[in-house]
């Protein structure tokens, strides 16, 4: 496994130290890895932001997009979409407005219950993500390309695990 962290006590700074320009190590690994996760996003972000501006969208309009693409003709309500959201949305309603009036995405009322509102995607829409395919395919391999399988495998659930953090309860129990 490589690591690049400095020990206590070690002159050594880590990569996210240097790129900081931090001098003084972190107080805690726990913060020098949400800082990590932190700058991670914000670099691999910034190419992902820059190609769905390209298409007149934001990165929270696509991903409804692609969620209902998955889905298909049958569509979801706002509160499914907002439950599937990879990055939550705390307006969905005014995501899914934005969309409409693009002309990406269509509602219609349920006709066994016309209370609930299905929102689905037009072939505007499809055409807009299926045309993302690709650039998104090949962002991602340039982006992450340069780690093998193997490591990508332990990536993704070392991700999973930070996401599954137990209660502070829980955590301050174990402590004990």
């Amino acid at each position: 496994m490589l690591t690049n962290r400095s020990t206590p006590g070690s002159a050594e700074r880590s990569a996210l130290q240097q790129e900081l320009k931090k001098r003084k190590p972190f107080e805690l690994p726990e913060e020098e890895a949400f800082l990590n996760l932190w700058r991670t996003f914000a670099v691999l972000r910034g190419e992902f932001e820059s190609l769905f501006r390209s298409r007149g969208l934001s990165d929270s309009q696509y991903n409804v997009l692609r969620i209902l693409r998955g889905v298909g003709a049958e569509g979801l309500p706002c509160s499914e979409i907002a439950q599937r959201m990879v990055s939550r949305d705390p307006d969905i309603t005014r995501l899914v407005d934005r969309l409409e009036k693009a002309g990406l995405v269509e509602r219609a009322r349920v006709s066994h219950d016309r209370r609930v509102i299905v929102v689905r995607i037009t072939p505007a829409g499809l055409t807009i993500v299926g045309e993302l395919d690709d650039p998104i395919r090949d962002l991602h391999r340039r982006q992450l390309g340069h780690m093998s399988p193997a490591e990508l495998a332990e990536l993704s659930d070392l991700l999973a695990k930070a996401r599954k953090a137990p209660a502070m309860g829980e955590a301050d129990a174990g402590a004990q």
